[in-house]
């Protein structure tokens, strides 16, 4: 998952705008740079990547409802809309509207939030800020001869390296298939999300057949 946020916002920021998807922290600062210098069309498109990343978390909340990572959550359903989303954006970003931003945004924020809440907050698999941060931790723990935390340090590095080799095959396939390259991360969530509702139906069927 984030292999797949970092080539959604490498693409992202490789487009029209040059607008990154995924980083809200930059994105509201660039908002305040933006209103202070009058920018108003700036401002607007700023803002609707806030709040369309903030409502793809929303929808997630509203399809998932629950911090326990289970068989039964509706998971599928949210991977399979991320995918609708970033299948959508594509001929939008194509013919340079801000819509396709918005409708990636979504897409980034919805994903943000599945794995958050399926990890207990401990995941975010859309930015690296907090990775980076438990990564420092968990080496300063290290010097001062400490316990380590080795789960947690792994998981750390995994997103990184997940995240940022995503950005690179991301980087590469818009070169070579612009907007096009989102086919990609909206087939692999696609996938995903129909193969883990087919593998849940199929557990449902045999339980019930078991009883």
């Amino acid at each position: 998952m984030a292999s797949i946020a970092g080539m959604v916002n490498v693409i992202g920021y490789q487009g029209f705008e040059h607008q990154a998807l995924t980083h809200l922290t930059g994105i509201t600062s660039q908002l305040g740079i933006a209103i202070i210098g009058a920018q108003g069309k700036a401002s607007w498109h700023l803002l609707g990547i806030l709040a369309a990343f903030t409502f793809g978390a929303m929808l997630s909340g509203v399809i998932i409802q629950n911090s326990t990572l289970r068989l039964g959550r509706r998971y599928g359903v949210a991977l399979t809309l991320e995918s609708i989303l970033l299948f959508a954006s594509i001929p939008l970003f194509k013919q340079h509207q801000i819509y396709g931003a918005l409708l990636a945004a979504t897409a980034c924020g919805l994903q943000n939030a599945l794995a958050t809440t399926y990890s207990g907050a401990a995941v975010r698999s859309s930015h690296l800020t907090g990775m980076f941060t438990d990564l420092g931790i968990g080496l300063g723990h290290t010097l001062r001869g400490m316990p380590i935390p080795k789960r947690r340090i792994l998981l750390s590095v995994f997103i990184i390296t997940g995240f940022f080799f995503g950005g690179i095959f991301g980087a590469l396939l818009f070169r070579r298939l612009g907007y096009d390259a989102l086919l990609i991360p909206a087939a692999l969530t696609g996938l995903t999300g129909i193969g883990y509702t087919a593998f849940q139906q199929w557990i449902i069927r045999k339980s019930k057949n078991m009883e």
